[in-house]
């Protein structure tokens, strides 16, 4: 038995069949919803069920909460529909439409920016039409395909990634040993923790580790197009080694009067400048309230899923978190164990 399910914005109007996901029938029909992994684990696909009953198969916590669901959200990759229904985008009102492209890029520039993190910048053979903030797959020689966020802004020529050294990681371990004229194939743009540059109020972005790139990418990009909100940038790692880009993000600070730089150590060898403690303690140090904030946030999903609690212990509306957690092929194992 197939069940009619319209997706508010379009003007289509799906029959998905018996056992068969919003977001399959979503694609097979032509609407370029929102995707990622496919697998419940993203949050890219979360949307409001406006009206009807879904049935959710399995989930990561990450991607969609119980408070969530309990609010009326949904992922559409896990949903399975038991009655007509009709469903909205997150952020209707500033949603972005790439077309996914299928690129072959060349490396121009590897760069070691700690002693786990390389910067790797390369040239796409055709540009690449993406919003700030968002991700792409990447296909190394002789490698699976992984996801990596682009670092740079979308008006830049070249790309750039942020790719960390992970154990027994054959995909990081390859990053590694790229090298000037190494092609690399890349498939996005993908996720929806894009800048949303109708937003007037605060910006709060958060990043830990590698989880920088698509950070700085949605920093510079609203710098750049002259928001003049109060934009801070919280940025942790365990101790000074793992920082990077400091000097880039303190010249920003000094150019811009509305943007602040604030690096976070958690287990600090020896004495520091440096804040100290969680990423979560330093911003709860600083903020009585999110309330009319966005929030970015990248990094480990455990801090993700921390600074998520927080930011709505604070006042912040679930619609103005943005995230799209990210996996290891380790981490989304342990998962399908649980």
């Amino acid at each position: 038995m197939s069940y009619h399910v319209s997706v508010r914005g379009t003007d289509k109007i799906l029959a998905v069949g018996e056992d068969e996901t919003i977001l399959e029938a979503a694609l097979d029909g032509g609407i370029d919803y929102p995707f990622g992994c496919q697998s419940g684990n993203c949050g890219a696909c979360k949307s409001w069920l406006l009206t009807g009953e879904v049935e959710l198969s399995d989930y990561s916590e990450y991607a969609l909460t119980d408070e969530e669901r309990e609010q009326g959200q949904i992922l559409a990759c896990s949903s399975i529909p038991m009655a007509d229904c009709e469903v909205a985008w997150l952020d209707l009102e500033e949603t972005v439409q790439h077309m996914t492209q299928n690129l072959d890029c060349t490396v121009t520039s590897v760069e070691q920016a700690t002693h786990d993190i390389v910067i790797v910048q390369c040239e796409p053979h055709s540009a690449l039409e993406f919003s700030a903030g968002q991700y792409a797959s990447l296909t190394m020689p002789g490698q699976p395909e992984r996801d990596f966020s682009m670092a740079g802004k979308p008006v830049s020529a070249t790309l750039e990634f942020h790719i960390r050294a992970i154990e027994d990681g054959q995909v990081s371990a390859a990053a590694q040993n790229l090298r000037v004229g190494d092609n690399i194939g890349l498939s996005g743009p993908m996720g929806l923790a894009f800048l949303r540059e109708l937003h007037t109020g605060p910006i709060i972005a958060v990043a830990g580790g590698s989880g920088l790139a698509p950070i700085k990418s949605i920093v510079e990009t609203a710098l750049a197009k002259g928001m003049k909100q109060p934009i801070t940038l919280y940025f942790g790692a365990r101790d000074e080694r793992d920082l990077y880009l400091v000097d880039h993000f303190e010249a920003l600070a000094n150019k811009h009067d509305n943007f602040s730089f604030v690096p976070v150590l958690s287990e600090p060898t020896g004495e520091t400048i440096r804040r100290t403690g969680f990423l979560h303690e330093a911003i709860t140090e600083d903020l009585s309230t999110m309330d009319g904030a966005k929030i970015y946030t990248a990094g480990p999903p455990p801090m993700v899923d921390a600074i998520r609690d927080l930011a709505k212990n604070l006042g912040a509306r679930t619609e103005d978190l943005h995230a799209d957690p990210f996996y290891t092929v380790h981490e989304l194992a342990d998962q399908a164990k649980s």
